[in-house]
C-alpha cells in the first residue's frame, strides 16, 4: 500500500481474505538499515557505522541524535538497542516518538544509566498536547548492556503500548469517553539520542558522570517502522482519515486483536508491574495529591 513506510521494509507477502465483508492485510516486515529510514540530527562526528550496526557516542564534548526521515501516524516502531556498558551513571539514551510544536504528543523510552553493577532503569513517559509528567520507571529482567534487545512502541486509536522484547511494560489507554485527551491527531517522527543528564538521571542527580570512562556508546540495529507514513504538510484531520481503516481499506493496527492486550500479554504486564516497577506517577501522592484522572480509569 502506498501509505506504508516501506523503503526496504517490504511487505513480504500480502494475503487478502474476506472478513465480515472487508479486506484484511497480513504483513511481514523486514528490518531496515539506518540510512533507509533515519538521518543524523546532530553531532555527525559522534556517529560510528560498523556494517549494519550504528553506534552513538557520548563524550565530554557532545552526545548525538538521529530522527526519522518521515512522520507517521499509527503503527509500530522498533529498534534493537544495546545500552552503554559498565559505569553509565549520568547518561541517558532515549528512543521515542514525537510530534512538533508546543502542544506536541510524545511517547518516550529513556534508559537511565547507573554505576557498574547497579541496574539500568527504564523510564517511560507520555505527553499529550504538550503535557507530560506521566513517568513510570522499572528495572529490567536482563542486563541490557550485554546484548541487543528490542524496544517498541505500538500506537493506534485505542491505546499506546510500550514493549520490551515483545513483552508489554506499559499501556496508555484512550479514555476520551471520560473526557481525557488522547494523542491521535498529530503525525509523529521517530527519534533517538544519547546525552549527559547527570543533574537528574542517576539516583536523583547524586551520582555524576565519570568522564574518565568516556566515550559512552549506545549501539543500534534492526530498525523497523510498520506505520502509516504521512506526507508533509497535511492537515491533522486528513492524516487521521488517511491512516484509519474504512470501506475496503483495512489497516492491521485497527484490528480488534490489536486494540487490547490478549490474556497472555495482560499477565505479562501484571508481572512486570509487580516484579520490576519501581516508580509510578499514579501512586506518587507527594507530586499529585489529587490522583491524575487517567490513573483512576486505567485498568493496568
Amino acid at each position: 500500500m502506498g501509505f506504508r513506510a516501506s523503503l526496504s521494509l517490504s511487505m513480504g507477502s500480502v494475503i487478502f481474505a474476506v472478513y465480515f465483508g472487508m479486506v484484511m492485510m497480513v504483513r511481514m516486515v523486514d528490518s531496515a538499515k539506518f540510512y533507509e529510514l533515519f538521518k543524523p540530527s546532530w553531532a555527525l562526528d559522534h556517529f560510528i557505522y560498523e556494517g549494519d550496526l550504528l553506534k552513538l557516542k557520548l563524550d565530554n564534548f557532545s552526545g548525538a541524535g538521529f530522527e526519522s526521515k518521515s512522520k507517521y501516524m499509527f503503527g509500530k516502531v522498533t529498534a534493537q538497542i544495546k545500552l552503554v556498558e559498565g559505569d553509565s551513571a549520568g547518561t541517558v539514551t532515549a528512543f521515542y516518538m514525537s510530534s512538533d510544536g508546543p502542544n506536541h504528543n510524545e511517547f518516550d523510552f529513556e534508559f537511565l544509566g547507573n554505576t557498574t553493577g547497579e541496574p539500568y532503569l527504564v523510564q517511560t513517559n507520555v505527553y499529550v498536547n504538550g503535557v507530560g509528567n506521566r513517568e513510570q520507571r522499572l528495572n529490567l529482567w536482563f542486563d541490557p548492556t550485554t546484548d541487543f534487545h528490542s524496544y517498541s512502541v505500538l500506537w493506534n486509536q485505542r491505546h499506546v503500548v510500550f514493549l520490551v522484547d515483545e513483552t508489554p511494560i506499559r499501556v496508555h489507554t484512550n479514555l476520551e469517553n471520560k473526557g481525557i485527551p488522547f494523542p491521535r491527531d498529530q503525525a509523529m517522527g521517530v527519534y533517538s539520542s544519547i546525552w549527559n543528564a547527570d543533574d537528574w538521571a542517576t539516583q536523583g542527580g547524586r551520582v555524576k558522570t565519570d568522564w574518565t570512562h568516556a566515550p559512552f556508546i549506545a549501539s543500534y540495529k534492526a530498525f523497523e517502522i510498520d506505520a502509516c507514513e504521512c506526507p508533509v504538510p497535511m492537515a491533522a484531520a486528513d492524516n487521521v482519515k488517511r491512516c484509519s481503516s474504512g470501506g475496503m481499506k483495512r489497516y492491521w493496527w485497527d484490528e480488534p486483536t490489536v486494540g487490547e492486550l490478549n490474556l497472555h500479554q495482560s499477565h505479562q504486564l501484571l508481572w512486570v508491574r509487580a516484579k520490576h516497577m519501581v516508580y509510578d506517577y499514579c501512586t506518587d501522592t507527594a507530586r499529585f495529591p489529587v490522583i491524575p484522572e487517567e490513573c483512576v480509569h486505567h485498568h493496568h
